[in-house]
């Protein structure tokens, strides 16, 4: 399912997970102080585990934070061990990937898992816009899928992940209706932001969105590459690149 994402980068996807003193050089270089690595969970099972991570974040607690992966068929055991990773293992937030599941997040197995989000005081991180890897985009939607989950859940903190194209208008029509809805540009390098997410981010956006790399697809220089085309101002930068991360995932 990950050809197309080999296709489009030339092949630079690694077959195996690079070792974490790769990613943590891959920083340096770039000039990342600090990184969110997310678990994965498939209905096929566990892809990165949450203790994989901790075990990396705990290696490198200074350089990195963990982001947890449950089972949406099992919701609750998946309660239960998000409120783990974050009590425990200080985890900063869930992340699940709609179409690993092929369920759009208003579906009725995510709604204890959003409850639990508000208790526990961390975001709900997902993906939005068109599915790279070969399988269905439909979940990606942002209106109606996290338009209702938004509605339902006004407490919620949501960054919704890859910019949302090609419904990028609809991305940031969520982010200016509701105060805790967000948008994270991994998956994306500075250049090929869409126009309509640069003029956001420009004005009334700039506190609405936050810098991703989504690595190993895309290293954070090469995500980096041309930020200054963007020419953001001094605040709108800061913003982008720390402040609104560091608000977002209480860092």
């Amino acid at each position: 399912m990950f050809a197309s994402l080999r296709r489009w980068t030339g092949g630079a996807i690694p077959d195996e997970p690079p070792p974490i003193d790769v990613t943590i050089g891959l920083m340096d270089e770039a000039d990342v102080s600090f990184g969110l690595l997310s678990a994965w969970h498939a209905p096929e099972g566990v892809l990165i585990g949450n203790d994989d991570v901790a075990g990396w974040v705990g290696a490198h607690p200074d350089r990195l934070g963990g982001l947890a992966a449950v089972d949406l068929r099992r919701p609750v055991e998946a309660v239960r061990e998000l409120r783990r990773c974050v009590r425990e293992l200080g985890f900063k937030g869930l992340r699940v990937i709609p179409w690993l599941w092929e369920l759009p997040p208003n579906d009725r197995r995510y709604y204890p898992l959003y409850a639990e989000c508000v208790e526990l005081g961390v975001p709900f991180c997902t993906q939005v816009g068109h599915t790279g890897p070969l399988r269905s985009s439909e979940t990606g939607r942002p209106i109606p899928y996290l338009d209702d989950v938004a509605l339902d859940f006004p407490e919620l903190t949501i960054v919704a992940g890859h910019i949302g194209y090609p419904w990028t208008e609809e991305m940031v029509a969520l982010a200016r209706k509701y105060e805790n809805v967000y948008i994270d540009t991994s998956a994306y390098t500075a250049r090929r932001y869409p126009p309509e997410l640069v003029r956001y981010l420009r004005a009334d956006g700039r506190r609405k969105v936050l810098f991703g790399s989504n690595f190993p697809m895309i290293t954070p220089a090469k995500a980096l590459e041309h930020l200054d085309a963007l020419e953001l101002d001094e605040e709108a930068r800061g913003l982008f690149l720390e402040g609104n991360a560091r608000r977002v995932f209480g860092l």
